[in-house]
């Protein structure tokens, strides 16, 4: 596998019950390096525009409405096969059928209040960690 860099959000609802140093706590112990993290609120219009791929289906006002319902922690991950190794560790979309073990399945709530966000592929991982940091923060050093 090769290095690669993956975006993931931890959700507001996972923010709200105090989940951040858990679950990042599981992304370190499962060999990720976080590049770079910050607390974000997103507007009602940034999370259409973070989104916009989903805007024709029937549950894109839900899920924008809900990610901008409170904070979000964002973190730029780096490991061998990072996109599929977050893929597995978070566990599918809907908690109820997720690996037992897997973040979801530990603290998912519902298909959308699912405590993490991952990008979904090799195309969509660098456009989603732009969005959300500067060159500056995806360097993870200066140097």
């Amino acid at each position: 596998m090769a290095l690669e860099r993956t975006l993931a959000i931890i959700k507001p609802d996972a923010v709200e019950r105090g989940l951040t140093g858990p679950i990042v706590q599981i992304l370190e112990e499962a060999g990720f390096t976080i590049v770079t993290l910050k607390k974000v609120c997103l507007t009602k219009a940034q999370a259409q525009s973070f989104y916009d791929v989903h805007r024709e289906r029937p549950f894109f006002d839900s899920l924008t409405s809900y990610i901008s319902s409170g904070p979000s922690v964002a973190l730029v991950l780096e490991r061998d096969g990072a996109i599929e190794e977050l893929r597995q560790l978070m566990g599918a979309t809907d908690p109820a059928q997720a690996a037992p073990g897997t973040i979801r399945a530990r603290w998912g709530e519902s298909i959308e209040r699912n405590a993490i966000h991952g990008s979904d592929g090799p195309e969509t991982a660098p456009v989603e960690v732009a969005f959300f940091f500067s060159d500056l923060e995806r360097m993870g050093r200066l140097g």
